[in-house]
C-alpha cells in the first residue's frame, strides 16, 4: 500500500474542493482528520480526507488543507458539517507545525508515522 498526501491549499476555495472530493467519493472516505498546531502563537488546523484505495491499484490518497485554517473559523464549521453529512467522526490530533521540519516531505513522513501508529492508515505492504 502506498499512501501519499495531496496538498490542496489553505484558502476557502480549497476547503470547498476538499469537501467536494469527500462527497463525490463518500463510499471511499476512510477517515476525516483535523490536525491542530500552533504557528507564531496562533492556533491553526489542517484538514485531511483519507480515502480507501480505488478498486484497482494499491494507492491511498490523503487530501490535505495544511495549517491555514484558524481554530473556530467558518472553514472548521464546514468540515464539521461534512462530518455530519458523511456520518464520520472527525479524529483530532495535536502535531508539530510543518515549519519545524527542514522539508515538507519530512513533515509528511512524520504525519504518516503518527497515522500508522494510531491505526488510521494501514502499514506499508
Amino acid at each position: 500500500m502506498i499512501q501519499r498526501f495531496i496538498e490542496l491549499g489553505e484558502g476557502y476555495s480549497d476547503i470547498y474542493e476538499l469537501m467536494e472530493i469527500a462527497e463525490t467519493n463518500k463510499r471511499r472516505v476512510s477517515q476525516l482528520l483535523c490536525l491542530r498546531t500552533e504557528i507564531h502563537g496562533n492556533p491553526k488546523a489542517s484538514f485531511i480526507v483519507v480515502l480507501d484505495p480505488a478498486n484497482e491499484g494499491n494507492f491511498q490518497p490523503l487530501y490535505i488543507c495544511r495549517e491555514g485554517i484558524p481554530a473556530d473559523s467558518k472553514r472548521f464549521k464546514l468540515f464539521e458539517e461534512l462530518s455530519r453529512k458523511l456520518e464520520k467522526e472527525i479524529i483530532m490530533f495535536d502535531v508539530k507545525p510543518s515549519g519545524d521540519f527542514e522539508e515538507k516531505e519530512l513533515y509528511y513522513h512524520y504525519l504518516t508515522g503518527i497515522l500508522r501508529l494510531n491505526y488510521l492508515i494501514p502499514p506499508l505492504s
